[in-house]
C-alpha cells in the first residue's frame, strides 16, 4: 500500500509539497519524508552486534535482506526502554542504504507544503547539531521533522560525507568561481561547504533552504556580474519552505537564470527520482554522500558552462 501512496507524489513536478509520515514515540510525535520509506514491518527479533552505537539494537533479515535497526526512542531520549509487541520497524531507504527505526505508532501519512513546515530555532533543534530539521502544521497538529540523515552519520560515520574522497582526488588549484547551496541539514552544510573549500572551491555561499536561495537570486536581476556571483548551483531535494526540485523548476524556467548549471546533490536519488529531476532541467543528479563525485561533476560543468 505504501509503495502505491508514493508514486503519485514522486511523479509530480516542482509542486513543492510533501507527504510526510507520522509516527509516535512516547506520545510525542515525529515524522519522516515518505518517499525515504520503504515498508513498515512489526517489530520483529533483533540479533546484537558488538561494539556497536548505544543507538543500535542489531540487525534483522526479512525476506534474506539484513537491515540495521536502530532503536529511535533510546537514541533521542537517551535512556533504554521495554520494547512493546506492538512496536514498529520503519524500513527507510536513502544514501543507497536499508536503515529499520523503532518506533511506537505510525499515525498517518499528510500532504502539505514545504511551505508550511518552519526551520526549528536553537531552543528545539539542540543547537547547531540539532536533529530536528523542521516543525511541520499537520492538520491541528505540530510534527517534528527529524533528520534522519544526522542520525545516520552520527551512529555510523563512515556512511556519510568523507573528507579523504577530496584528498584522493589528488593537488586542487584554488577557484573563484561561486558555488551557492541550498542544504536544510546544519551538520551536512557544514560537511559539504568544508569539502568544497578542501577542494579549491573557496568561494561558497549555503543557503538552509530553496526559497532563501531562491531569494537571493531574485535580487540579482538585472546584474552585468550575475555569473561572477553565482556560477553553479547545488541543491539538496528535501528542504523547509521551498524543496529541490521546486527551486530547480523555478531556475530552469526563468530566461535570466536557466544557463546556470545546477547540481542536485541528495540522499533521495532513486531512478524515478532522477527522471523527476531531469524533466525540471537539473544538469547533473548524484546521491549522497558521493563527495569526490559532487567534486568531480562541478569541475566538470564549470569547465563546460551552459548557455
Amino acid at each position: 500500500m505504501l509503495e502505491e501512496d508514493k508514486k503519485g507524489i514522486l511523479l509530480e513536478s516542482g509542486t513543492n509539497e510533501i507527504e510526510v509520515m507520522e509516527f509516535t514515540i512516547d506520545g510525542s510525535l515525529y515524522g519522516i519524508n515518505v518517499a525515504k520509506v520503504k515498508e513498515i514491518l512489526v517489530s520483529a527479533p533483533v540479533k546484537p552486534m558488538p561494539h556497536a552505537h548505544a543507538a543500535v539494537e542489531g540487525i534483522f533479515k526479512p525476506r534474506d535482506v539484513v537491515i540495521t535497526v536502530v532503536d529511535l526512542p533510546k537514541y533521542l531520549l537517551g535512556v533504554s526502554e521495554e520494547k512493546g509487541p506492538k512496536d514498529l520497524f520503519i524500513v527507510t531507504n536513502f544514501n543507497k542504504m536499508n536503515i529499520a527505526f523503532r518506533v511506537h505508532t505510525v499515525v498517518g501519512i499528510s500532504r502539505i507544503s514545504w511551505k508550511d513546515i518552519q526551520k526549528p530555532d536553537k531552543t528545539i533543534s539542540g543547537g547547531r547539531e540539532g536533529v530536528a530539521t523542521g516543525i511541520a502544521q499537520c492538520g491541528e497538529d505540530l510534527v517534528t521533522i527529524l533528520d534522519f540523515e544526522k542520525i545516520v552519520a552520527e551512529i555510523a560515520p563512515e556512511t556519510t560525507i568523507q573528507m579523504s574522497e577530496i584528498e584522493q582526488l589528488g593537488p586542487r588549484n584554488r577557484s573563484d568561481s561561486a558555488i551557492v547551496v541550498a542544504e536544510d541539514s546544519i551538520l551536512l552544510s557544514k560537511m559539504i561547504e568544508e569539502a568544497l573549500h578542501k577542494s579549491g572551491y573557496v568561494n561558497t555561499r549555503m543557503f538552509p533552504n530553496g526559497q532563501e536561495l531562491w531569494d537571493y537570486l531574485n535580487t540579482l536581476r538585472g546584474n552585468d556580474r550575475l555569473d561572477e556571483l553565482v556560477s553553479l548551483i547545488i541543491t539538496d531535494i528535501e528542504m523547509p519552505q521551498m524543496d529541490g526540485h521546486r527551486l530547480t523548476k523555478l531556475v530552469k524556467s526563468d530566461k535570466e537564470f536557466q544557463h546556470i548549471p545546477l547540481v542536485i546533490f541528495s540522499s533521495l536519488i532513486t531512478e524515478e527520482m532522477r527522471r523527476k529531476g531531469k524533466e525540471l532541467g537539473a544538469d547533473e543528479q548524484m546521491s549522497k554522500p558521493e563527495i569526490g563525485h559532487l567534486v568531480q561533476v562541478i569541475d566538470h560543468l564549470l569547465d563546460h558552462p551552459k548557455r
